[in-house]
């Protein structure tokens, strides 16, 4: 059984911003010698998540729109404190972490899956997303 403990660093430039990490994760991957097992992506920032879905500009789009939809600006408690509890809400909706089997060397998402790192508190430099990896 190996264990590998790598991180991905991501600098956004709008307020809620979705980059597709797929590509990343998958190098990290490919550098652990791991043929089965699991990858778990997480990120360590309570204003973001992580989410699988397809990579498609409109549904990109209809996405960032949706979250805007679904929760308001409104006199949020925590908004005393610094002003994003929008954003914070939105990463409770979202979920900051996401699991995906390892079969073959591949990660084993869908055929029009991919790994998204969500913004939702942009613009931000240095965010950091841990790829931890389990197998054999």
């Amino acid at each position: 059984m190996n264990i590998i403990n790598s991180e991905i660093i991501v600098n956004t430039h709008h307020k809620i911003e979705i980059q597709d990490i797929s590509s990343k994760v998958k190098n990290i991957l490919n550098e652990s010698n791991i043929n089965d097992g699991l990858v778990s992506v997480y990120s360590k920032h309570s204003t973001s998540a992580i989410v699988i879905n397809e990579n498609e500009d409109g549904l990109i789009e209809d996405f960032k729109n949706f979250l805007n939809k679904i929760v308001l600006e409104d006199e949020y408690h925590h908004n005393h404190i610094d002003n994003n509890a929008k954003s914070h809400i939105q990463s409770f909706l979202l979920g900051n972490s996401i699991s995906i089997p390892i079969k073959n060397s591949i990660i084993d998402l869908g055929v029009w899956q991919s790994i998204f790192f969500v913004e939702l508190d942009g613009p931000r430099n240095k965010r950091v997303i841990k790829v931890n990896i389990i197998g054999v």
